[in-house]
């Protein structure tokens, strides 16, 4: 394999863009995915080649089951003799409402990006894991998805899915040296969270503040290395203890 390539998927901003270029550090070709906001995929990739990385900008969306097929396979194709070595699964929509408000859409579309969208990714890519005998796959959830969370019972049902995708792949994939694992972040200073009140959910943390999406690529890009190959099928909270 001439080159180590790591997809991560929503990677324009956020703890995407921390975890791409934290990937990107350790040395891989980093795949930056994103479904429409290519300025920010484009800042992402020009931090990390400014930090002397590589990246390529792969866009698609991750709730279209055809489209992630054939796309992945075209790179596949494309690339015969390296393959995709780590994934993480870290695109994910909020559409937060009380359940008895709640519309189809704002339930199907958060379920079809996270809980959907990690099924079809990583089936087309850890066939390739197997075979190659190693493999790292990093389902990025969430505490809601844990402990469930009052007005979020689509995002913590998606959350909770793709919990136990992981628990389940983790035992089908470990003996050809693949490992899955879930992250669950806290509350994150990233685009995502600037709506909440941080001020009244911070006296909720026992750390008495919201993480920073560096100290979660941090984690990823340890569950990502060699030194981590006994670590399969867990969910590790970063969450300030919460």
């Amino acid at each position: 394999m001439n080159n180590k390539y790591a997809l991560v998927t929503g990677g324009s901003r956020g703890i995407g863009r921390a975890i791409s270029v934290q990937l990107a550090s350790q040395g891989y070709c980093v795949l930056i995915n994103y479904k429409s906001n290519e300025e920010e995929a484009q800042k992402t990739l020009e931090i990390i080649t400014a930090n002397g990385g590589t990246a390529e900008l792969l866009p698609f969306d991750v709730a279209d089951g055809a489209a992630v097929e054939k796309i992945l396979s075209e790179w596949q194709a494309s690339h015969e003799d390296e393959y995709i070595a780590v994934l993480v699964n870290n695109a994910g929509i909020r559409k937060d409402n009380l359940m008895f408000w709640m519309a189809d859409e704002e339930w199907n579309s958060v379920l079809d990006t996270s809980l959907n969208g990690t099924f079809y990714t990583t089936r087309a890519l850890v066939k390739y894991m197997m075979n190659k005998k190693f493999g790292r796959i990093i389902n990025i959830v969430s505490i809601s998805g844990v402990t469930g969370m009052a007005g979020q019972t689509n995002y913590s049902a998606a959350k909770a899915g793709v919990i136990g995708l992981t628990k389940a792949l983790a035992l089908e994939s470990i003996k050809k040296r693949v490992t899955v694992n879930a992250v669950a972040p806290g509350f994150i200073e990233t685009d995502m969270t600037k709506d909440l009140n941080q001020d009244e959910l911070k006296k909720l943390v026992p750390a008495g503040r919201f993480g920073k999406a560096e100290e979660v690529a941090e984690l990823v890009g340890f569950l990502a290395s060699e030194k981590a190959s006994y670590i399969t099928g867990q969910v590790i909270n970063i969450s300030g203890g919460l």
